[in-house]
C-alpha cells in the first residue's frame, strides 16, 4: 500500500450538467506537468461529483457528463502515473443530484417530514439515504471504477447520515426493536447504517483491490470515526480555515486523530474562502501556516482545488502551492515517520456525546490556553491509555459513567494528576461528584457574575483583588481538600428590580463556598473555566489553569521565552534518534467572517528549554542545518533560535 505522499491536491469537480464542453483544454502532458512543476505528488480526481455526473466512459451513460468530449479520468491517472504522481480517485456517496431527481424516494426524509437537502426554489444539492436500493448503484459505480483503473486509492465524501424516516428507514427501525419517535433510537440506527455501508463497501474493494487506500470523509475526525477506523487505510482531516473551519479546527482534530494508529494528511484549500471560490486565492502566509503546521503535527499535506469545466489547472493556483510545496519537500525528512511528545491528555466532549459543535466551546478554549502556554498535549477519548500523561484535563462538562470513574480512579492510584472544572466528574445526572474532590456538590451558585480572588499559592502572576466570572458556576462545600481561591459574591444579581451601573453589580464580600480546590493529585475550578476562555477571552482565567499545572506538573517539556503567538510543537523521530521543535509564527485574523492570515512578523533570540533524558550530540535548525549552541542543565537542553520566520525546526540528535 505504501505510505501517504507529502504534497497532495485534491482537485474539486463538481461540475453542472448545463455546462457544456466539459474537458475541451485538457491537455493530459501539460495537466501532468504543472503538478510536477508545482512540486504535487498526489491529486484525487473526480469519478463522480455532487451533480452524479461521472467523468470517465462508463456503463452508466445517462450519468456520464453529457458535456464531456474526454474519457477525462483515464487521461489524468495515466499522465500523472507516468511522473509518479499518484491519483487516488474521489466519488461522491451522500450527494448525487442525478440520483435525486430521478429517485426522490431515496432522499433522506427529516423528522419534521422535509426531504433533506436544499429547499424548493433554491440552489444546492438534496442528500440521498444511506439506507436505501441507492447504495447499490454506489457499490456498482465503484466496483466499475475498480474493473477500469490503476487504482490508488478511493475517496468517497458526504459519508454521514442523519435521523432518517424514509420508509426504507422506517422499516429497519422497527425490524430491530427500535422506536423511530425516539431521537436517541434515531441516532443509533443512523450510526448502524452508517457502519453498513462502510464496512460492506471496504469488503467489496478489497476483493478486487488488496491495496489501495480507502478514505469515508464526512468533513470532521471524531471518536465516532475510531467506532469504524477498520475500514479506513488512513484519515484526511479536512478542513478550510477560511470555509467556516476556523483556525482552531485542524490543531485540536490532529490531535485526537495522531493517536489512533493510522497515517493521517491535513487538507485546506487554495481558496480564499471554502471550496469553489472561482477566481479567489489563499495568501501564501495563511497556506504555508496551514501546511507547516500540518508537518508539525505528524500529518501530510493537502490543498483543495477546482477544476475548471475547460479542464485546464489555473497556472497563478500552481504557483502559490509550488512556493509552499517547495517548502514542506525541504522540510520532509524531519516530520517523517514524526511522533509527537507529549505530557497533558486533554479529554474531549465528543466522547461522551456533549459536544456543541465541530469543537466544542470548552475543548476550543483548553485547546486556546494550552497552546498559547506552550504545554504538549494530545486530545484524548476513553480509548486511550492514561498513564502516558502526567496530567489529564477533563473540561467543563465532562460527566462520568461506571466505566470513565474506574478507569480515572485508576490512574490516580498509578500517580496521575487530574484537572477538573464545573461538571466535569459528575455522574450523568448531575447530582454528586464520582471522583474525591475535596468537597460535595451543594447545586448552582446563587450569583453569576461572582469574584475570584487567588490565595498566595495559587497566585503567580496575577495581581491580588478578586476578578469577576462571568458565566455561572457550581456551589461546593470543603471537606478534605485545600482551597486554593476564594469565591466572593456581589452585592446582588442584577436584575429590573435592582441593578448597578451598566454591567453587573460590584464585589461586596467574600463567601463561604470556595472557587478551586486541590485534594491530593486533583485540582477542581466550580467555574466553567475553559468554556469562558474560549468565550470571553480574560486572561487570567488561563494564568490561573497555568497555576493549577504548576502545583501538579511543574517541570514541563517546553519552556520559553516566546511569546503566546508561537505555536511550539515537539516531535520524536524514532529511526533517526532525534527530537524535532517546530516553531511556528504566524498569527490569523478575523476580518468580518473570514479567517486568514496575510503577514509573517519574524521573532528574534527566542529562548528553549527542551526536557531531554540526555545531553544532545548536536543540536541544529533545519532545513539549513546551520548549528546551534547549547547546553545541558538539570535535564534540560537549553539554546537559543535567533531568528523565526513563519516557520522553524530545531533539531535535538542523539
Amino acid at each position: 500500500m505504501g505510505r501517504l505522499r507529502f504534497r497532495q491536491v485534491h482537485l474539486d469537480f463538481h461540475t453542472s450538467e448545463k455546462i457544456v464542453k466539459i474537458g475541451t483544454d485538457f491537455d493530459a502532458d501539460l495537466f501532468a506537468q504543472t503538478l510536477e512543476d508545482a512540486n504535487v505528488d498526489s491529486i484525487t480526481c473526480f469519478a463522480r461529483c455532487h451533480h452524479g455526473m461521472i467523468y470517465y466512459d462508463t456503463k452508466f451513460a445517462e450519468a456520464r457528463h453529457p458535456g464531456l468530449e474526454i474519457d477525462l479520468l483515464e487521461e489524468q491517472i495515466k499522465a500523472c502515473h507516468k511522473r509518479n504522481i499518484k491519483v487516488p480517485i474521489y466519488i461522491s456517496v451522500g450527494l448525487d443530484e442525478h440520483i435525486a431527481v430521478k429517485h426522490p424516494e431515496w432522499r433522506e426524509l427529516s423528522v419534521d417530514g422535509r426531504l433533506a437537502g436544499a429547499k424548493p426554489l433554491e440552489a444546492g444539492w438534496h442528500k440521498l439515504c444511506l439506507n436505501t436500493p441507492y447504495i447499490d448503484y454506489v457499490l456498482d459505480q465503484t466496483k466499475e471504477v475498480l474493473d477500469l483503473f490503476n487504482v490508488d486509492g478511493l475517496f468517497f465524501d458526504i459519508i454521514h447520515q442523519g435521523q432518517c424516516l424514509c420508509k426504507y428507514c422506517l422499516s429497519g427501525m422497527i425490524e430491530a426493536g427500535l422506536d423511530p419517535d425516539n431521537a436517541g433510537d434515531r441516532s443509533t440506527y443512523a450510526r448502524s447504517v452508517l457502519a453498513a455501508f462502510q464496512r460492506r463497501m471496504t469488503n467489496m474493494i478489497r476483493q478486487f483491490n488488496k491495496d489501495c487506500t480507502i478514505f469515508y470523509n464526512a468533513g470532521h475526525v471524531s471518536p465516532r470515526t475510531a467506532d469504524l477506523l477498520d475500514t479506513y487505510t488512513h484519515l484526511e482531516l479536512e478542513s478550510l480555515p477560511s470555509g467556516g473551519w476556523g483556525y482552531e479546527h485542524f490543531p485540536i482534530t490532529v490531535r485526537y486523530a495522531k493517536n489512533l494508529g493510522v497515517e493521517y494528511l491535513g487538507m485546506t484549500g487554495k481558496f480564499h474562502k471554502s471550496w469553489a471560490d472561482f477566481g479567489a486565492f489563499k495568501n501564501e502566509a495563511a497556506l504555508q501556516y496551514e501546511c507547516f503546521n500540518a508537518l508539525a503535527n505528524g500529518a501530510k499535506c493537502s490543498i483543495g482545488d477546482q477544476l475548471h469545466p475547460s479542464g485546464r489547472l489555473d497556472p497563478v493556483t500552481y504557483d502559490l502551492i509550488s512556493g509552499v510545496y517547495k517548502e514542506v519537500a525541504a522540510k520532509e525528512p524531519w516530520c517523517d515517520d514524526a511522533s509527537a511528545a507529549t505530557e497533558i491528555g486533554l479529554f474531549t466532549p465528543e466522547a461522551i456525546g456533549r459536544s456543541q459543535g465541530r469543537i466544542d466551546p470548552a475543548l476550543a478554549g483548553a485547546y486556546r490556553m494550552l497552546i498559547e502556554s506552550h504545554y504538549q498535549f494530545d486530545v484524548i477519548d476513553q480509548r486511550t491509555n492514561f498513564d502516558q500523561y502526567k496530567v489529564i484535563i477533563f473540561p467543563d462538562k465532562i460527566v462520568f459513567d461506571g466505566a470513565l470513574q474506574d478507569k480515572t480512579t485508576k490512574y490516580l492510584a498509578n500517580g496521575g494528576k487530574l484537572i477538573l472544572s464545573y461538571q466535569s466528574g459528575m455522574d450523568q445526572d448531575l447530582t454528586q461528584f464520582m471522583l474525591d474532590m475535596g468537597a460535595n456538590y451543594q447545586g448552582e451558585l446563587p450569583y453569576s457574575p461572582d469574584y475570584v480572588k487567588a490565595r498566595p499559592k495559587f497566585s503567580s502572576d496575577i495581581p491580588e483583588t478578586a476578578y469577576v466570572m462571568y458565566d455561572q458556576g457550581l456551589a461546593i462545600k470543603l471537606t478534605s481538600g485545600q482551597v486554593l481561591a476564594e469565591l466572593w459574591q456581589p452585592y446582588f444579581n442584577r436584575t429590573w428590580r435592582h441593578f448597578c451601573s451598566h454591567r453587573h453589580t460590584p464585589v461586596e464580600k467574600k463567601m463561604a463556598n470556595p472557587a478551586v480546590v486541590k485534594n491530593d493529585n486533583i485540582i477542581y475550578f466550580v467555574h466553567p473555566i475553559f468554556s469562558m476562555y474560549k468565550n470571553h477571552g480574560v486572561r487570567v482565567y488561563k494564568q490561573m489553569v497555568r497555576n493549577a499545572l504548576g502545583l501538579l506538573y511543574p517541570h514541563p517539556l517546553i519552556k520559553t521565552n516566546a511569546p503566546t503567538t508561537a505555536n511550539i510543537t515537539l516531535n520524536w523521530q524514532e529511526a533517526k534518534q532525534r527530537h524535532v521543535v517546530h516553531i511556528l509564527h504566524y498569527i490569523p485574523e478575523r476580518r468580518s467572517s473570514i479567517d486568514t492570515i496575510e503577514d509573517v512578523i519574524p521573532l528574534y533570540n527566542i529562548r528553549l528549554e527542551v526536557k531531554t533524558s540526555t545531553k544532545p550530540k548536536r543540536v541544529y535548525l533545519a532545513p539549513s542545518c546551520a548549528e546551534i549552541g547549547f547546553e545541558y542543565i538539570d535535564g534540560y537542553t537549553s539554546m537559543t533560535v535567533p531568528r523565526i520566520v513563519g516557520h522553524e525546526m530545531a533539531v535535538l540528535e542523539y
